[in-house]
C-alpha cells in the first residue's frame, strides 16, 4: 500500500524539489535553454533578464567564451549594451544555469 504525504511529509518533498534547481539535462543537445539559443549577443542586466546565470569555476552547466566577433556557436557569447539576443543577470543563488567562463572550446560541458 503507498504511503500518503501529509503536513511535514509534503513540505519536506516541495523542498527537495526545488533544492534540485537546474541541471545540464535543462540544456538541450542543440545548446538551447527554454527554446533560447545559449549563443549571440548578449546584454548584462540587474532586473528581468531572460536567464540568470550564476558564475562557477568547476561543474558548469555551459562553458561560455566571451568574444568579440561570431558568436555563432554554442557558447559564444558577445557582449552588447543593446539589441541583445538575450540578457543575462547574475546571481548568488537560484541560477537557471550556470557558466563557467573559459578562454577556449566553449559549450555544454561533457
Amino acid at each position: 500500500m503507498a504511503a500518503m504525504l501529509t503536513g511535514a511529509g509534503q513540505a519536506a518533498a516541495a523542498g527537495l524539489a526545488l533544492v534540485s534547481g537546474a541541471s545540464a539535462a535543462d540544456i538541450a543537445p542543440d545548446c538551447t535553454w527554454n527554446g533560447q539559443p545559449l549563443h549571440g549577443r548578449v546584454q548584462v542586466v540587474t532586473s528581468f533578464p531572460d536567464i540568470r546565470v550564476q558564475r562557477v569555476t568547476s561543474f558548469p552547466d555551459l562553458r561560455v567564451q566571451w568574444v568579440s566577433s561570431f558568436p555563432d556557436s554554442c557558447g559564444r557569447w558577445r557582449e552588447v549594451t543593446s539589441f541583445p539576443d538575450f540578457t543575462i543577470a547574475y546571481v548568488d543563488s537560484f541560477p537557471d544555469i550556470r557558466v563557467q567562463e573559459v578562454g577556449s572550446f566553449p559549450g555544454v560541458r561533457p
